[in-house]
């Protein structure tokens, strides 16, 4: 799996020219969106076929700030996955230090309900286990 990109623009920055916090957390859904992609089971095809994804818990920990221009090159796991929820974590580098390492924890639901991923999307379950393996 390739990491993601993300190029820090001038509107995410505050009068500091520092990247501001709330940002990390979209940088996050960029690199999560783009990892399904990879895995082949994007979130059109997700949605398509009647799963959410919704985050239960979400964590930063900023190490250094990033800045206008910046290339963030966010490289993410799954760092668990059980029948309900699937646990992300993020390092994310420029120019190969780390500036912010994260978690996110995200339920499956269908129809509003809480689904067995393993279950009713086997093949889903089955991507996510195989980038687990390596």
């Amino acid at each position: 799996m390739h990491p993601y990109q993300h190029v820090v623009k001038y509107y995410e920055c505050d009068k500091m020219n520092i990247t501001h916090h709330s940002n990390y957390i979209r940088f996050m859904e960029e690199a999560r969106v783009d990892w399904m992609d990879q895995i082949g089971y994007g979130f059109e095809r997700m949605e398509q076929e009647g799963v959410v994804s919704p985050v239960t818990e979400v964590q930063c920990t900023y190490k250094y700030p990033t800045t206008f221009k910046d290339l963030i090159e966010i490289s993410l796991r799954v760092e668990h996955l059980s029948m309900l929820k699937v646990r992300f974590a993020y390092t994310m580098t420029v120019r190969g230090k780390v500036v912010c390492t994260a978690m996110s924890t995200h339920c499956f639901l269908e129809n509003g309900r809480p689904v067995a991923l393993q279950t009713r999307f086997p093949e889903l379950y089955a991507a996510i286990m195989k980038t687990m393996d390596n």
